[in-house]
């Protein structure tokens, strides 16, 4: 077993595979609607003395955290008042209208504005603005936590902690008006549990369909794609460039459907299309470009994978790397494998990481990439499980790419608690993994999302 290493820092390593991003790019960025939040501030007259302090200048602190929310979060409209009392509040709320969530921010205390906002029945980012809110922010979230509400509480005297926080009210309204298109004949019965769990859209497309597209893919432009991935590789092992301009027409067909049906996350049941031949190539190349781009191409008609790119795609604009896991106790490591890999791990405006073009490892046939991810970054791996309205999580340091005939072409090593991973192992054999540290983000995401989560790790 041979390990390829690989580390940002290492000279000459950030190579050609960026110039595969150039060509003819045909799914266009999709527009999310705007977030519709309502911004209540609460305090009690400056003429009482309590925190921060008699005759504090309320109106302009709310000027002031009104006006840094708005430039912080672009892809939200803010509905702001000011509530005194528990009164006020809820008719405050009622004015504000149908809203995606609410953000209480105390600038005061000892309004009772607080209970009432969190307990509205919407997902709330509850905002200590310190020194002012504390005594009251303190103990609404912590009976929050204790009542399970879709409360998200931040007290940080780093501002952008706050706006993070806020803009998963973007995120969440990204997810709810995702598409995925999910290439397979056989029923799909997770449509139904993903639209309630999460408000995204699945459309089944058959084989039949996704060849209709194919057969029309353009054989010069496919060439193209094909030229520039073999340009961008470290190498080509098994692939010829016949095999290679298949995948090219493969990524035209699913970029035209995607393109047409406005879908952002694409997964096809590529093991029993390919070997029941449906599938005129492997959809391998095309999931690693879509990732690459910020879309999602998701394996094996996976759709619990698939929600899980999509929302972590609008919570931290990063690819997913799905695989088949394995474990090497001894080392405390578990090694993360598949045959779709992205090579632009930090999102479509990160550096590329080395590639080398394969064969698909289980029947050595079609083209794949190995990617050789970042070494020594800390990696977050999630699952959902939509019908529990769920997800695992757990983090780990990359520590190796991995080189072995065995299993898929890419394969991560990571240093993680991998004995309490196994323990608290759940649902099927798949992970999703993503560069950086997203753990308290996906918590929070899931908090205001109503999703359980289950921490692998501890």
């Amino acid at each position: 077993m041979g390990l390829l290493g690989y580390a940002l820092s290492s000279p000459g390593e950030l190579l050609l595979a960026a110039t595969a991003q150039e060509a003819s790019a045909p799914v266009p960025a999709l527009a999310t609607p705007k977030a519709k939040v309502g911004l209540v501030f609460s305090h009690i007259s400056p003429d009482t003395p309590t925190w921060p302090y008699k005759g504090y200048d309320y109106e302009a602190r709310k000027k002031e955290l009104e006006a840094k929310l708005r430039k912080a979060c672009g892809n939200t409209d803010f509905a702001a008042g000011t509530a005194m009392n528990a009164e006020q509040a809820r008719e405050l709320l009622k004015q504000m209208g149908e809203v995606d969530g609410f953000v209480s921010y105390p600038v005061g205390i000892w309004t009772g504005v607080l209970d009432v906002v969190t307990h509205s029945g919407k997902p709330v980012v509850l905002v200590d603005d310190l020194y002012a809110g504390s005594g009251e922010f303190i103990g609404v979230y912590a009976g929050a936590v204790r009542e399970n509400l879709p409360v998200v509480g931040v007290s940080s005297s780093d501002f952008q902690d706050v706006a993070k926080a806020v803009r998963l009210f973007e995120a969440v309204k990204g997810i709810q008006n995702a598409r995925i298109l999910d290439v397979a004949d056989n029923e799909i019965k997770e449509a139904s549990p993903i639209k309630d769990a999460t408000g995204i859209d699945v459309q089944q497309i058959s084989f039949a369909d996704l060849d209709t597209y194919y057969q029309k893919a353009d054989e010069k432009e496919a060439a193209r794609w094909a030229d520039q991935w073999i340009r961008g590789a470290r190498k080509v092992v098994e692939p010829t460039r016949e095999e290679m301009i298949k995948s090219g027409k493969m990524h035209l067909a699913i970029s035209a459907l995607m393109k047409e049906r406005t879908a952002e996350a694409v997964t096809i049941d590529c093991l029993t299309g390919f070997y029941g031949g449906k599938l005129n190539a492997y959809p391998c190349l095309s999931f690693h470009q879509l990732n690459n781009y910020g879309l999602v191409g998701a394996c094996e008609a996976d759709l619990n994978s698939t929600v899980t790119m999509i929302m972590i795609r609008h919570l931290a604009s990063r690819p997913g790397f799905i695989s088949d896991p394995v474990f090497d106790l001894p080392k405390n490591q578990i090694i993360y494998a598949h045959c779709v890999a992205p090579n632009k791990v930090y999102g479509p405006k990160g550096v590329s990481n080395p590639y080398i073009l394969r064969s698909h490892a289980e029947d050595g046939k079609g083209a794949v990439v190995q990617s050789l991810m970042p070494v020594g970054q800390v990696v977050t791996t999630v699952e959902a499980n939509v019908r529990e309205k769920a997800l695992v999580v757990h983090t780990g340091k990359t520590v190796a790419n991995i080189d072995e005939p065995k299993a898929c072409r890419t394969k991560l090593a990571t240093q993680a608690n991998v004995d309490k991973i196994l323990s608290n192992w759940r649902w099927g054999w798949h992970r999703v993994t993503f560069y950086g540290d997203w753990r308290k983000d996906v918590k929070n995401l899931a908090t205001l999302m109503r999703f359980k989560v289950y921490e692998e790790d501890v």
